[in-house]
């Protein structure tokens, strides 16, 4: 589940009969709660939601899950295979990258 940038896991609680869920990829701890799957969204919505309220009373950033900035570390060889390829292409190895590993990703999601 996705809702402004954030994206939760939902786990069973067979004993307690509900659907736990937790904002990933943050700092800031931000769960819910409920008892189907309907609800569990709209519960997350809200705790989104209730967060991103919280921080602003406190006058504070919200913890963001994505910046945008992703560091990357290869191999001096890759390092020039991947200048290449970029260069091949027309597209700076920025611009590459992000479509090549964005391919990719899309590839794994839709399997």
């Amino acid at each position: 589940m996705t809702y402004k940038g954030y994206t939760a896991s939902i786990e069973v609680d067979l004993e307690a009969g509900i659907l736990f869920g937790r904002v990933l990829d943050i700092k800031d701890v931000v769960t819910f709660k409920a008892k189907n799957v309907d609800e569990g969204y709209e519960e997350f919505k809200t705790s989104v939601d209730e967060y991103l309220d919280f921080c602003e009373e406190l006058g504070q950033e919200p913890d963001k899950p994505f910046s945008g900035k992703l560091p990357f570390r290869t191999t001096s060889e890759n390092h020039r295979k991947i200048f290449i390829a970029a260069k091949k292409t027309g597209k700076s190895i920025n611009y590459w990258m992000d479509e090549v590993l964005s391919d990719a990703a899309n590839k794994v999601i839709n399997v």
